[in-house]
């Protein structure tokens, strides 16, 4: 049975697993906390992938003292070999008396094999059936291990009104600083950011990941680019530590060649994809990204690039930050372009919606 001094542990185990937020793809987050005679004597988490899991650390830092202990897991341990041995045999050489677990594995291959292996060898195991008792750890894993493409977040700066730019196109900046250094937060926790063509040749970002007073990570750059046009001298090229650019496009068109050997020679990797007409099968990119192992896609594209995720109901997450002011025009850019639903009973509906307020914005984060 599990009370609530279990929960609070297992909270712990959690508040651990956060700090590798953004770095164990494609692996989950996960923490780890051992308490003997209620004295924690041991914590782990995940740290990367292909480094030491969360329980394997935190027994190790236990030693001895986990004899007679219980462990609080955020995630059911492995019972196969991946990049590293598997953890449930770990716990029972340990001397662990006890699991509790806060949720199963997602992954539908191995989902509850890790709670029968330790309950077959006599270990007491209680599961919570809360993986993520509070902040959403693994959703994106549980969407790339479950239908092997990342898990996409939809972010966009705006008015009040819906505006992510005036009828001259002018952007810069609608959003505070605040909520200017909080997206950074946003790509620090994702594989890869993706944006339009329109928007590299119009606003020229770098997508790089800076987020203060924390350590930056190289990300995936991604750029929807079908006839090959983003400009070799644009400042994505400029730092390759900011990460690899990949490109998507469709071969065919005029001087195609020239243009991809240009791109090429600036460190760009040209990923030609098939089909017709002026948009590319954004079914067949994320497909792509996920056999990349990038479980985590942060579109930060213009109104065109966000209403094509949208109209192929391929958005997970939405994060706005609305800015206090009202730009107004028939003509200003609207935050979503494309088709749209010709019925309200149609349109995407946010669930799970919370806020908080960041400089003058209002950012608001919602589920579809």
């Amino acid at each position: 049975m599990i009370d609530e001094r279990d929960l609070a542990y297992l909270d712990m185990a959690e508040a651990l697993a956060v700090q590798a937020l953004g770095r164990t793809s494609p692996n989950p987050h996960v923490g780890a906390v051992v308490v003997r005679r209620g004295r924690i004597v041991g914590t782990g988490f995940h740290e990367a992938a292909g480094r030491e899991h969360a329980e394997t650390a935190a027994l190790r830092r236990a030693g001895k003292n986990a004899r007679g202990a219980t462990l609080y897991l955020t995630l059911e341990p492995c019972v196969h070999w991946g990049r590293t041995p598997p953890c449930a045999e770990s716990v029972l050489t340990s001397g662990i008396v006890r699991a509790v677990i806060a949720g199963l594995d997602p992954n539908p291959v191995i989902r509850g094999r890790g709670v029968r292996f330790l309950r077959t060898a006599g270990l007491a195991v209680d599961v919570a059936g809360r993986p993520e008792r509070k902040s959403g750890l693994n959703e994106a894993h549980a969407r790339y291990i479950v239908d092997r493409r990342p898990f996409v977040t939809l972010k966009s700066a705006l008015s009040l009104d819906g505006k992510l730019a005036t009828r001259t196109g002018e952007s810069a900046w609608i959003s505070s600083l605040e909520a200017r250094r909080y997206a950074h937060f946003l790509r620090s926790e994702n594989d890869a950011v993706l944006v339009g063509a329109q928007t590299v040749r119009h606003d020229d970002p770098r997508l790089t990941v800076r987020p203060p007073g924390r350590r930056g990570k190289p990300v995936l750059r991604v750029v929807l680019d079908p006839g090959l046009r983003t400009p070799p001298e644009a400042r994505l090229f400029e730092d390759p530590s900011g990460g690899p650019v990949l490109l998507y496009a469709r071969a065919g068109n005029r001087d195609w060649e020239a243009r991809k050997a240009r791109l090429l020679r600036r460190g760009a990797e040209v990923a030609e994809l098939p089909g017709e007409g002026p948009r590319l099968d954004l079914r067949r990119v994320l497909s792509d990204l996920g056999s990349r192992e990038i479980a985590a896609l942060l579109v930060e594209g213009g109104g065109r690039t966000a209403a094509g995720f949208l109209d192929e109901g391929l958005v997970d997450k939405v994060v706005l930050a609305v800015a206090p002011i009202l730009i107004g025009g028939a003509d200003a850019v609207a935050l979503f372009a494309g088709r749209g639903a010709d019925r309200l009973a149609a349109a995407p509906r946010l669930s799970r919606v919370s806020s908080f307020r960041l400089g003058g914005d209002l950012i608001l984060e919602g589920y579809i």
